[in-house]
């Protein structure tokens, strides 16, 4: 696909190595020059310098032959009218970064009336993941499929854990869950499992479930099952105002700790169920005396990734409480790697993410489309939702006789909007959605996992 991005900001630049990746010929537009070299010259892209809401720069740029047009600048309104234009000077799918909370209750109208395909706001988008993960703290993430009927919770095993030395056939027999142990995470290196497979102390495993048999496993093994009651917000930005939103509509008390005496003042008018307190964070006897030692979750989103580690690395020195830290820069670096950091959440992948598989989806040919996809750790492992089609070739044969491809599960699939865990003998039949998880990658449709 030809594919133009405007905006070199961190969405954007990340949006570009991925569709690299995926190798789609992509084209990048910037109004800063150094930006624009930067990335043409790293990842051997065209690129252009200039306004991307610039109708003659559209056209140099290819806009009458591009497939999909997404802009990404730092400004809400400069996107929507970079879309505008694209749809005019040319016959493209579109798709807009839009931050700004104000425009959150307008997005469907907005989408409609400029016929956008996408939206993409990934402060919302990591707010929303952030306030599964409270909801369910043993995990260190909570990944969503088939409209919030499936999970994939990713959790790590403790020493003395009641999984730790066993098989997935002897936890299956002692827990009789409806859930699939479906990957491992083990010394750097994704393992997808098999039945005599041994779950060792140490190592991070994602499970795929409903979140009533979530509860029903987790239970059995010994796990934290209950939402947390308050969260320590660290930084009043807009991600923090739409997890604020989230929790408190969940029944959580939210406190929020800025240190801009202005911004403390709008959220204190925009959250006035929430506690605003005006204070360096990085000051501990701030965070002592707000009850840092007390509380049961924190969140770090202050705009330095640095910050956030840090915060977060004390958070977890002197109390009990559920960690969660926003990364931006840093997530695949070893100072990440080697720190314990709780829950990690990176929101420029998070719509990357969303963007993949919209275009994965664009590309697939007429068995099936991508759905759902999630890169997960370090994109070592991808988890791809398909929607089935009466010609796919895994229709009708039960999962036992499908010849599939090495490094690869079939996990889950959903029929009538009822998930149910996939075995031998599972018959995928037209219309429903499968879920794969494989350490391949670049799978476009259902029919790229069978031999």
């Amino acid at each position: 696909m030809n594919i133009i991005i405007v905006g070199c900001g961190k969405v954007g630049v990340t949006l570009a190595e991925k569709l690299s990746q995926e190798e789609h010929d992509v084209t990048v537009i910037d109004s800063n020059r150094d930006k624009v070299t930067d990335i043409t010259n790293r990842l051997d892209l065209m690129g252009y310098v200039g306004n991307g809401a610039s109708f003659e720069l559209l056209r140099e740029a290819g806009i009458e032959s591009a497939d999909l047009f997404i802009a990404a600048t730092d400004q809400d309104e400069i996107n929507l009218l970079c879309c505008l234009f694209a749809r005019q000077a040319g016959k493209c799918a579109t798709i807009a970064r839009v931050r700004n909370p104000q425009y959150r209750n307008e997005v469907s109208y907005i989408k409609e009336e400029l016929g956008l395909a996408m939206v993409l706001n990934p402060d919302f988008d990591a707010a929303m993941e952030i306030a599964r993960i409270l909801r369910f703290p043993s995990a260190n993430n909570v990944d969503t499929f088939s409209k919030g009927r499936v999970e994939l919770i990713r959790f790590q095993i403790e020493e003395g854990s009641f999984l730790a030395n066993k098989t997935l056939i002897d936890i299956g027999k002692s827990t009789k869950a409806q859930v699939l142990i479906c990957m491992i995470l083990r010394g750097g290196e994704v393992i997808i499992p098999n039945g005599r497979t041994v779950i060792e102390p140490g190592d991070t495993i994602g499970v795929i479930c409903t979140p009533q048999s979530a509860k029903d496993f987790f239970k059995k093994v010994g796990y934290d099952t209950h939402q947390v009651k308050n969260a320590m917000i660290i930084g009043g930005s807009r991600m923090a105002y739409y997890l604020a939103t989230l929790l408190l509509y969940s029944g959580i008390s939210v406190k929020i700790i800025e240190r801009e005496r202005a911004r403390c003042e709008e959220l204190s008018e925009l959250l006035p169920k929430a506690t605003i307190i005006c204070g360096d964070a990085t000051n501990e006897d701030v965070l002592l005396e707000e009850g840092l030692e007390s509380v049961e979750s924190v969140i770090s989103l202050t705009g330095m990734d640095e910050g956030n580690i840090f915060l977060s690395l004390y958070a977890k020195s002197v109390s009990k409480a559920k960690v969660i830290t926003k990364i931006n820069k840093l997530e695949a670096s070893d100072i990440v790697k080697n720190f314990a950091l709780g829950s990690i959440v990176t929101p420029k992948n998070i719509s990357s993410d969303l963007v993949v598989s919209y275009a994965r989806g664009r590309q697939s040919s007429r068995g099936s489309n991508v759905e759902t996809m999630y890169r997960l750790e370090n994109d070592k492992i991808e988890v791809l939702e398909f929607k089935v089609k009466k010609d796919a070739p895994i229709v009708g044969k039960p999962v036992e006789e499908l010849k599939l491809k090495d490094n690869l599960l079939i996990a889950c699939v959903t029929r009538n909007s009822k998930a149910s865990i996939v075995n031998g003998k599972t018959v995928i039949e037209p219309g429903d959605a499968v879920i794969v998880l494989t350490t391949n990658k670049g799978y476009k449709d259902i029919k790229d996992i069978i031999k």
